[in-house]
């Protein structure tokens, strides 16, 4: 059996996030073997969010605080969670979410999905979408403005 301890996973940061996107992760649903259901750890220092403003096409995601009091924001406006509070962003526009830290102290929470792919993420506040067409490649972003048309380039 494999186990992922929430108090002692080992955290990391990509490194390239701009300000206020500085979260330390793990990923933990890979690390238990999990196939249908992913998870990460996030620990959110006070002003730092865990993502931008988003929405999933495929993926239903659950938001569970471990620890602090992050606020997550949402169609319906914004709310204060606290700890042993699980909330769902349901697929589509009406799940749209970003979690921050706007406490005094550290944030703990862990994001769960079911493992959808393809996927697409829709990104209102910066007008982008990302697409995920296979599991071990790296998301394709761009722009909405950049959308073309159905026959853009097909031969006649």
């Amino acid at each position: 059996m494999k186990r992922v301890n929430l108090h002692r996973a080992a955290l990391s940061v990509d490194g390239d996030e701009p300000p206020g996107y500085g979260s330390r992760y793990a990923q933990i649903g890979g690390g238990i073997g999990g196939e249908h259901l992913g998870g990460t750890l996030f620990e959110l220092e006070p002003g730092q969010h865990a993502g931008p403003y988003h929405w999933e096409a495929a993926l239903e995601e659950w938001l569970w605080v471990l620890e602090g009091s992050p606020s997550v924001r949402t169609p319906e406006g914004e709310r204060r969670l606290r700890p042993g509070d699980i909330v769902c962003f349901p697929v589509g526009p009406a799940g749209a979410h970003k979690v921050t830290n706007a406490g005094q102290e550290r944030a703990r929470i862990v994001m769960l999905s079911n493992r959808a792919i393809p996927n697409a993420i829709v990104y209102p506040d910066s007008d982008k979408v990302a697409v995920c067409l296979t599991a071990d490649a790296p998301s394709l972003h761009f722009l909405r403005s950049a959308a073309v048309d159905y026959w853009h380039g097909e031969p006649s």
